[in-house]
């Protein structure tokens, strides 16, 4: 059988980066024999919301151990797994069946090769077998890189680790109710923190004009109506 791992973690968008980078380092120390990172993406999607991703090829016999490591590293960063997924796939028999078309396109390519060598082909005839010939080379050619990958899979685990920002964990159970309220309390005193200081910055300047004048307007108003009745 032939696995693939999927580990899905959230964790607050700071500390996405510095996780990533520790699996990647993690992979890197057990040598390119026995892990090699295949794929890494970091996106920036806006204020705290970041995405990200690594994925490996892993030595069989070592894949749920990293597993459990980065899953360790994560929650010790105050983050949390919140999807895992192992996928296999029987390549024992994918590899049989390969084998069998193979063996059955040698005996093809044989036969069509033969039909080539006589000399009494007529033009269209010797044509036809041709493009047939190569079709039935392309093919096999296709089924020799199938088997290898195949071959491959046994020998190496694929792992993705997908990373998203999210709120660090405030409980055992995210959906328990005391969990639940304390999350919808901070996130209304956030938001209305974020209201209350967006206000100020677009009223704040006009609203300190507007005292300013009035100010301003006292202060001298007094002194032109005296200055009128003297």
């Amino acid at each position: 059988m032939a696995f693939a791992y999927r580990y899905a973690f959230r964790m607050p968008a700071a500390k996405i980066a510095q996780a990533q980078e520790a699996h990647a380092q993690a992979c890197e120390k057990l040598g390119p024999a026995r892990c090699r990172i295949t794929g890494m993406r970091y996106r920036l999607l806006g204020e705290n919301n970041v995405e990200a991703m690594l994925a490996f090829k892993l030595d069989p016999g070592l894949a749920r151990g990293f597993g459990r490591d980065a899953i360790a590293s994560v929650t010790a960063e105050s983050g949390k797994l919140v999807d895992a997924e192992i996928s296999g796939t029987d390549a024992g028999a994918a590899i049989k069946q390969l084998e069998t078309d193979a063996a059955r396109l040698d005996e093809q390519r044989k036969r069509n090769a033969a039909l080539l060598d006589n000399p009494k082909l007529k033009a269209d005839q010797r044509s036809e077998l041709s493009t047939r010939q190569a079709e039935l080379d392309q093919t096999a050619a296709a089924t020799r890189d199938s088997k290898a990958a195949q071959q491959e899979s046994l020998a190496v685990t694929l792992m993705v680790f997908d990373y998203g920002a999210g709120p660090a964990v405030r409980g055992f159970d995210p959906s328990a109710p005391l969990t639940s309220a304390a999350n919808t309390a901070i996130g209304s005193a956030q938001f209305t923190l974020a209201l209350l200081l967006g206000g100020l910055a677009l009223f704040g300047p006009p609203g300190l004009v507007a005292i300013v004048v009035v100010l301003l307007w006292r202060r001298w108003r007094p002194r032109k109506i005296a200055t009128a009745s003297d």
